[in-house]
């Protein structure tokens, strides 16, 4: 596996090490040991999700408050997505920023995105299996959102406006200076 760190350092890239031939392909989607050696801590990951999107649906941008914040490795199993990390940590140097990383299921990339970051991502492809590890189970209580189109965070979704879909609740999400947000420096682990 390769790590990456992109513009926001504390979300990684992972890249694993495909082994194919014409009988089809092996890849290790999870090392906790390589991971941890690369982080210099360990993450509890203690549940998988998996959802199954069609074009232009975006879910997104959700987080979940301390004490049950939650850190994803995420992945597309099949079709293409953008995913989006923005920085929500307050007093942070990159607060209000993001990253956009293309996932696939060609590709097999994922992304590691820490606690206090809001995540979404916009499908690209016909449809998409969608896959991600998280460290606290959810929380309704816990539960924060972002609005996608926020114009101060400058997400380009790639998707046009009118081809996006959105749940009910995604359409209502505060700007990002409404929201609740996190306090730089006191939500990752010891």
């Amino acid at each position: 596996m390769n790590f990456t760190r992109t513009a926001i350092s504390d979300v990684i890239i992972i890249d694993p090490v495909i082994h194919g031939d014409e009988r089809g392909y092996f890849v290790e989607t999870f090392r906790k040991d390589k991971l941890s050696e690369f982080l210099g801590y360990n993450i509890p990951f203690c549940q998988d999700n998996e959802s199954k999107s069609s074009y232009g649906v975006l879910r997104g941008l959700h987080y979940q408050l301390p004490p049950l914040a939650q850190t994803k490795l995420v992945r597309v199993i099949e079709g293409e997505v953008l995913d989006v990390a923005v920085d929500i940590r307050e007093g942070s140097p990159t607060f209000g920023q993001h990253v956009a990383v293309k996932l696939s299921g060609e590709n097999k990339r994922q992304l590691l995105i820490p606690r206090g970051f809001a995540h979404g991502f916009v499908v690209l492809s016909e449809t998409c299996t969608f896959a991600y590890k998280v460290d606290n189970y959810y929380s309704p209580e816990c539960d924060r959102g972002i609005a996608f189109d926020d114009p101060s965070l400058g997400i380009d979704w790639i998707v046009e406006k009118v081809h996006l879909q959105l749940s009910t609740k995604d359409t209502k999400q505060p700007l990002l200076n409404a929201a609740d947000l996190f306090d730089f420096g006191t939500n990752q682990y010891e």
